[in-house]
């Protein structure tokens, strides 16, 4: 049996020995063609595309190479150059070549199968020049062989995390500042992606055919690759998902709803997830293609996972792709403007200062994409939570409050709607200019205070008085509050302790209530 394994090997190989084998002179090598005749013999050229050296499926299904059975896996060698094969035979070569490339190693250890994994290296290098020169147009057991070889590297599951159970990002946490993790075998499943990437742009590639093979459960297994803790190979996800995308079009509702159960996944169970930022990222670029009006698929996408994101603690982490996207939407539709509005009044961090910096750095780019109508809608609320901002003790988040308006858009649509805003805004200034700690934030509330005044000197002087009239109020309240304690705290200072073994009564009322 294992004469026959070896018979079919791409090159004639003396022994089976596990030690690695010494160079052998040009005379010794079997020509390009028998090489090539070799690999095609194998029955790479069928639809298989992974068979077995006998045609057989699965008949290497240990070692996860159609070319290099486990007893030869220490003994792997590399095929001849493409350039040493005719045309008609470098099909079959590029098969073999991705069989090569099936066979896994273990990285952690560097001196282990240092020989085999230059061998692979060197292969997969061969592989990306030749599908990035576009010479050849792949048929199906080369479109096949291909996605079967980046299964085999690529999908995998990732050991447990150290950092499961602990806060992942901006949303404070003890290990926020951690350096993030590096794959150790990087240096292969790069050339691996860059092999992916190339071959899923080229356009020696059928589309029709390749979809059979980058299907659904190929999509899925890239997307859960997108919780790597390595950011280098998110980037290339991130890259390869957005060129699959766009090369398969009847994949894009698959995809878009593959990554919606991903985020909800991460909203509503995890709260941990390591390519949110990428995933979102890709959204951005789908969301600035989509055609007007906007389909309900898209506006749900909206309501029930952009808005939602804001709630995770760890939303710093993928905040500025999160605010893009958002934006995309206010700017195709500005009816959306009153709906995330109010979404992110719902979400407000009002323990959180920090978040609650960058949620009114978003509110300004959404205001400023918003129209009268929408504008109008949310005012209210919008103003009534601004003035709690402009109150914060935190001054970074008074100050950039009161930076909104530096911006003319708002500041147009506040003057047209000054007489609802101001009453609303305008105790906030005031308690601010009486008595906040952070001179700065003084100064920005005294600009603010006369942009009102220059936009509307009555009304302003009314709102002033008003706002007298009630502090006046509510000092006479808190002095009576303060008068009716004193005279409790002085009636139960002359009550008599009982001593000794005194009765009480106790009605029934009161023991049904005590109780």
């Amino acid at each position: 049996m294992l004469k026959q394994i070896l018979s079919k090997l791409p090159r004639k190989s003396s022994d089976s020995s596990d030690t690695p084998r010494t160079p052998r002179s040009s005379s010794q090598r079997s020509s390009p063609r028998s090489s090539s005749t070799s690999a095609s013999g194998t029955g790479f050229s069928r639809s298989n595309g992974g068979a077995s050296a006998s045609g057989r499926p699965n008949a290497t299904k240990k070692t996860s190479s159609a070319v290099f059975p486990a007893s030869l896996v220490a003994g792997i060698e590399p095929l001849v150059p493409f350039k040493d094969v005719p045309s008609s035979e470098k099909t079959n070569l590029f098969v073999s070549k991705l069989s090569l490339c099936c066979v896994t190693f273990d990285f952690t250890d560097p001196s282990k199968n240092s020989i085999e994994k230059g061998v692979k290296r060197q292969t997969l290098i061969e592989l990306v020049d030749f599908v990035g020169a576009g010479t050849l147009k792949f048929n199906e057991p080369a479109i096949h062989a291909l996605c079967k070889m980046c299964a085999v590297n690529l999908f995998r599951v990732f050991p447990p995390n150290y950092r499961a159970n602990m806060i992942v990002g901006g949303g404070g946490g003890e290990n926020d500042d951690d350096e993030p993790t590096f794959d150790p075998a990087w240096p292969h499943l790069q050339l691996v992606y860059d092999l992916l990437l190339k071959f899923i742009h080229s356009s020696c590639v059928d589309a029709k055919v390749a979809k059979k093979y980058m299907d659904h459960s190929f999509i899925l297994k890239l997307l859960e690759l997108f919780d790597s803790e390595d950011p280098r190979e998110r980037e290339c996800l991130k890259t390869i998902l957005h060129r699959v995308y766009g090369k398969f079009m009847v994949h894009r509702p698959f995809i878009r709803k593959s990554i919606n159960n991903i985020i909800y996944r991460f909203i509503s169970e995890t709260e941990r997830h390591n390519g949110i930022a990428e995933l979102l990222e890709i959204f951005g670029s789908i969301i600035s293609g989509f055609a007007l009006p906007l389909k309900e698929e898209h506006k749900i996408f909206l309501w029930r996972v952009l808005i939602p994101l804001h709630k995770p603690k760890s939303v710093g982490a993928y905040f500025q792709q999160l605010s893009y996207c958002i934006t995309q939407f206010v700017e195709k539709e500005p009816k959306l403007a009153s709906v995330v509005v109010k979404g992110l009044l719902k979400y407000w961090p009002i323990t959180n200062s920090q978040k609650e910096v960058m949620f009114l750095g978003e509110l300004e780019e959404i205001l400023e994409a918003v129209n009268m109508v929408e504008f109008q809608k949310v005012m209210v609320p919008l103003f009534w939570r601004v003035g709690c901002c402009i109150n914060s003790c935190h001054f970074q988040v008074a100050e950039r409050s009161l930076f909104l308006w530096n911006n003319d858009h708002i500041v147009n649509l506040i003057a047209h709607n000054r007489h609802v805003i101001l009453p609303i805004v305008l105790p906030a200034l005031e308690r601010n200019a009486q008595s906040h700690w952070n001179q700065a934030v003084v100064n920005l509330t005294h600009n603010v205070r006369k942009i009102f005044m220059e936009m509307d000197d009555d009304l302003f002087v009314s709102c002033h008085a008003h706002f007298k009239e009630q502090e006046a109020k509510e000092i006479s309240a808190a002095n009576k509050r303060k008068q009716v304690w004193e005279q409790l705290e002085n009636a139960a200072s002359n009550v008599q302790p009982m001593a000794g073994k005194t009765a009480v009564l106790v009605t029934p009322l009161a023991s049904s209530i005590a109780c």
